[in-house]
């Protein structure tokens, strides 16, 4: 059967097909395209805070007056540093650092004992202060330089006895008692001899009379009066 083909009614209009919608930037009736966005910025460096700047200089001027040996100046310069710039905390380590060595050189150093009596008072002070081998290292230039002074030998015994050394320390004893007999009367009630108490050879020593020089010294006592 043959297939009829319908005429157009005039009375209808033709049907007209829909454009393509247009893209922004192309042409009507072309494929969509993808617009492209704009870069979005990355993450920005941190900002140093104006202070920064001025607390480096200041630190700069530091350094510089430090390597003119100027210690003291510039010890207060880096002071600074800390005290007007606290929120500065990577700096202050370093700051620190530069201070301390100027604190250590700033600090006048003590002379070295030279004379005999300069030494028996470096090496009171040394035993006060439990320091016996400082003290002994006093005594002995004594005794080199004067092996008759009973000043020197009688602290010798003290230095050697806080040590727990009784063999040296009664060894000087007997022969600070030797050469000055009044080092005697001072053994007996002397504190810092107190450790050889116990020992024989210590109050055989005390007991046994000795003859004396005749230019008697006048003992040295290695503390002040308690």
């Amino acid at each position: 059967m043959a297939t009829k083909h319908r005429r157009p009614d005039p009375s209808k209009p033709a049907k007209t097909p829909a454009p393509s919608s247009p893209v922004a930037g192309g042409r009507s009736g072309s494929p969509a395209e993808t617009v492209p966005q704009a870069a979005q910025p990355g993450p920005q460096p941190p900002q140093r805070r104006t202070t920064y700047l001025e607390a480096v200089a200041l630190y700069e001027r530091g350094l510089e007056t430090l390597q003119r040996h100027e210690f003291s100046a510039a010890a207060a310069l880096f002071e600074s540093v800390l005290r007007q710039y606290p929120e500065e905390k990577e700096l202050h380590e370093r700051v620190r650092l530069y201070l301390n060595i100027c604190q250590r050189q700033a600090t006048p150093k003590e002379a070295s004992p030279r004379t005999q009596e300069e030494r028996l008072y470096a090496a009171t002070l040394a035993i006060n202060g439990g320091r016996y081998d400082q003290a002994l290292a006093n005594l002995r230039l004594v005794r080199d330089e004067d092996p008759d002074n009973d000043h020197a030998l009688y602290m010798l015994a003290v230095a050697h006895a806080q040590r727990g050394e009784p063999a040296e320390a009664i060894a000087h004893l007997e022969r600070a008692i030797a050469l000055n007999p009044e080092n005697r009367a001072l053994a007996k009630s002397d504190p810092d001899l107190e450790p050889l108490r116990g020992d024989e050879a210590f109050r055989t020593a005390l007991d046994t009379p000795a003859a004396s020089r005749g230019d008697r010294r006048r003992p040295f006592r290695s503390r002040p009066a308690r």
